[in-house]
């Protein structure tokens, strides 16, 4: 079993060329299993995260509801957002300039093949992370994410999540909400959830901008001991 990651960070990178490398890293791995299968082979699976923030985009999952996107084309377009339905898991959400995206394309053979398992432990890689920071985050049963003061009407969701996994192997991810224009969620029913707010980790300590780069190292830190993995140099 492969634990090694590799890790890049893309930057500031369309929604679209994004998705489309996930799709080329994704079938990589699945043709290495496959011919694996056929062939009798053992060749090593490699596993990646990919770091990221977008341009405005909203995107709607496979069994999302699109009435859950309040605005019309048009309206889109006048806010320079995009739009994509798209092939993973959950609604609608946002992603956009401060927020911190990951995108882990894992080889789950290689750790556990347990997908509630690998969505408990991103959605702790987060709560780590955020504790770094003081800030007191947890799950919400039922509610895939990462969510503050959860069973009090102040209850908000600062990271959404929603995965893709075909033959144990995963795509897409989480989306934390560092330094993100919150007024965007305005214009959706993020993930479908009425009657709960979003926050961010600049609007709960109250700073001006955090430095997201800083978020990343923390991230992956935790990511790498949760998961058992080590960094691997590309």
């Amino acid at each position: 079993m492969n634990k090694t990651i590799q890790v890049q960070d893309l930057g500031f990178k369309d929604y679209k060329q994004t998705w489309d490398f996930q799709e080329k890293l994704f079938q990589n791995i699945i043709q290495i299993k496959g011919q694996n299968r056929r062939e009798g082979h053992n060749l090593e699976t490699p596993n990646h995260l990919l770091f990221v923030s977008h341009p405005h985009v909203y995107t709607l999952g496979k069994s999302g509801d699109i009435s859950n996107l309040l605005l019309s084309e048009k309206q889109l377009n006048d806010r320079g957002a995009s739009f994509y339905k798209i092939n993973r898991g959950g609604d609608i959400t946002y992603h956009g300039p401060g927020q911190v995206v990951g995108y882990p394309i894992l080889d789950l053979d290689n750790f556990f093949t347990d997908i509630h398992k690998y969505l408990r432990l991103l959605e702790e890689t987060i709560i780590l992370t955020l504790a770094d920071y003081g800030i007191k985050a947890t799950r919400s049963k039922g509610e895939t994410g990462v969510w503050l003061d959860v069973g009090t009407p102040f209850a908000r969701k600062i990271c959404a999540m929603g995965v893709r996994a075909s033959r144990w192997v995963t795509m897409h991810g989480f989306a934390l909400n560092v330094n993100t224009d919150l007024g965007y969620f305005d214009h959706i029913i993020p993930c479908g959830i009425r009657g709960k707010a979003v926050t961010s980790m600049r609007v709960e300590l109250g700073e001006q901008q955090l430095d997201e780069a800083e978020v990343k190292t923390k991230l992956l830190k935790h990511f790498l001991e949760i998961f058992e993995a080590e960094k691997k140099s590309i």
